[in-house]
């Protein structure tokens, strides 16, 4: 069974697409938790980081790259931003499916929710 992720991929769910090439694809979280929450997804399936083989280092290094380049392209990089990986059950990971997720836009708690003012 397809991941939503990999229905994303073959665009049996639309998306607006902030970066995609062959490998990775990044797109705004439709269920966000802060004013600039992208999700930068590998193509290929890799379940979590802890399934990840050998091979994956280049890819997940290079979804790292991406996630600077967008929070350049969207203005937060000067104030900050926090990536975050969640992996397995204990580790909050909902989707089956790597991905990394971009936070910023405002200043951050610790449990990823804007500051109050």
């Amino acid at each position: 069974m397809k991941t939503v992720f990999e229905k994303i991929r073959d665009r049996e769910i639309p998306a607006t697409f902030l970066y995609e090439d062959d490998e990775v694809m990044a797109f705004p979280d439709v269920d966000r938790s802060t004013p600039v929450h992208v999700l930068i997804v590998p193509k290929k399936r890799i379940v979590s980081i802890a399934e990840m083989e050998d091979e994956d280092e280049k890819i997940v290094g290079k979804m790292f790259r991406i996630a600077r380049d967008i929070a350049r392209d969207l203005k937060i990089s000067e104030k900050g931003y926090k990536l975050l990986f969640r992996v397995g059950e204990h580790g909050g990971q909902e989707v089956q499916h790597l991905h990394l997720h971009l936070f910023g836009g405002a200043r951050l708690t610790e449990s990823i929710r804007p500051v109050s003012k």
